[in-house]
């Protein structure tokens, strides 16, 4: 003897909740794209960048002069690059600022040693920040 179930009573027939062929294209384009945007953010965020600078150490020389040593890695090292090196007081204040050029070489990674002048007794120094775009000041150009 088969039993039949009230209509209604308990839900609808399994044909009618799958889900719709629309459906499927819509989540799969979807989830693609939420794949691509989190590839693209990654390699953003962990790729080697171009151009990366590192301070080493410094030296405190006397009450207005700071040593800064530091290495300058170029993915081109066929480019010319500016690096901004920087001293600060004991406070964190900026007392000392200069631009060091870079120039074009076989090496990937260079290490200088950049004096740097300041206003106040330096504590500590460092770089800045790098760049690839070179003022013309620098170059002689």
């Amino acid at each position: 003897m088969t039993r039949t179930l009230p209509p209604g009573r308990y839900g609808t027939d399994e044909k009618s909740s799958r889900p719709k062929r629309w459906q499927i294209w819509v989540l799969s384009i979807l989830v693609v794209a939420i794949g691509v945007t989190v590839a693209v953010i990654a390699f953003n965020r962990f790729s080697t960048p171009e151009l990366d600078s590192q301070t080493t150490s410094f030296d405190l020389v006397n009450d207005s002069r700071l040593d800064v040593t530091f290495t300058v890695t170029r993915k081109e090292p066929y480019r010319d690059a500016v690096c901004i090196v920087r001293a600060r007081s004991r406070d964190g204040s900026e007392t000392g600022r200069r631009e060091v050029y870079i120039a074009e070489g076989a090496d990937q990674t260079v290490k200088v040693t950049a004096p740097v002048y300041t206003s106040r007794p330096p504590g500590m120094g460092g770089v800045y920040g790098c760049s690839f775009d070179v003022p013309a000041y620098l170059t002689g150009g």
